[in-house]
């Protein structure tokens, strides 16, 4: 019973080898073969790997089981080579939160941090991910520090991209993810208004079922390049992330 009262929405960035050693957030690269024993070892536990779509009834409780929310954020090509292939096999879906300005574009955003560049899913690539049963949601137009823009701008950011995106794929987009983290009351009030279902943020912590009463602020769990066996099983099983919620 305790089990479905805590989903964790897991987070990942980058599903690729390891960049080079001198390259920036080289902890966002978690390896294709790392990534594919972690989805497996949630299978064989009984877990359900869900897209935010899917899993919105059972954070608000309307449903019951053992699952876990899976996320990506940016929409890089290798969450379509190397995610995908596993999530397909396993009867998983996903959302990706995609940059709608930058189909076929680069993470320029992190370009002056010093990390190393990558390929985002194209137009075509992400048509791809969403005819395979996969989700898209909208992580603005431009990737931006919503903190730092009016909020004219980060309106238009917010709004704009769903728009982009849901014409890209000729489909709903209900589900936003803040950039950098970044939010606070204004912006879940813009992100509410542009019609989005739900928003995660880089809080850390599962999902508390039922006293979970902002669905604009929704709680992660990070999962990174160093996040080995034992640490995966606390932060999926246990209250480890919960304790590290502000």
């Amino acid at each position: 019973m305790a089990l479905n009262r805590f989903i964790p929405i897991l987070t990942y960035h980058q599903i690729a080898p390891e960049p080079a050693k001198d390259s920036t957030f080289r902890s966002l690269c978690v390896s294709p073969e790392r990534f594919s024993g972690q989805m497996a070892w949630l299978k064989r536990c009984g877990f359900q790997g869900l897209s935010m779509r899917e899993l919105m009834p059972y954070i608000r409780g309307e449903q019951r089981g053992k699952v876990v929310g899976i996320t990506f954020d940016d929409g890089y090509q290798n969450n379509l080579t190397h995610a995908l292939p596993v999530l397909s096999h396993l009867g998983f879906s996903s959302t990706v939160y995609a940059v709608s300005a930058m189909p076929g574009g680069m993470n320029t955003w992190d370009a002056h941090l010093g990390v190393a560049p990558a390929q985002l899913m194209s137009q075509e690539e992400l048509r791809s991910w969403h005819r395979s049963g996969q989700e898209i949601g909208s992580h603005t137009e431009h990737h931006v520090h919503l903190s730092e823009c009016s909020l004219a701008q980060a309106q238009e950011e917010i709004v704009q991209s769903k728009h982009a995106l849901e014409a890209l794929i000729q489909a709903p987009v209900q589900h936003f993810c803040y950039p950098y983290g970044e939010h606070n009351e204004q912006l879940a009030q813009l992100v509410q208004a542009a019609g989005y279902e739900s928003a995660t943020t880089t809080h850390r912590s599962r999902v508390k079922v039922g006293s979970q009463k902002d669905f604009y602020a929704l709680p992660r769990v990070p999962i990174v390049k160093s996040t080995m066996w034992p640490q995966f099983l606390l932060k999926t099983m246990t209250a480890y992330e919960d304790r590290r919620d502000p």
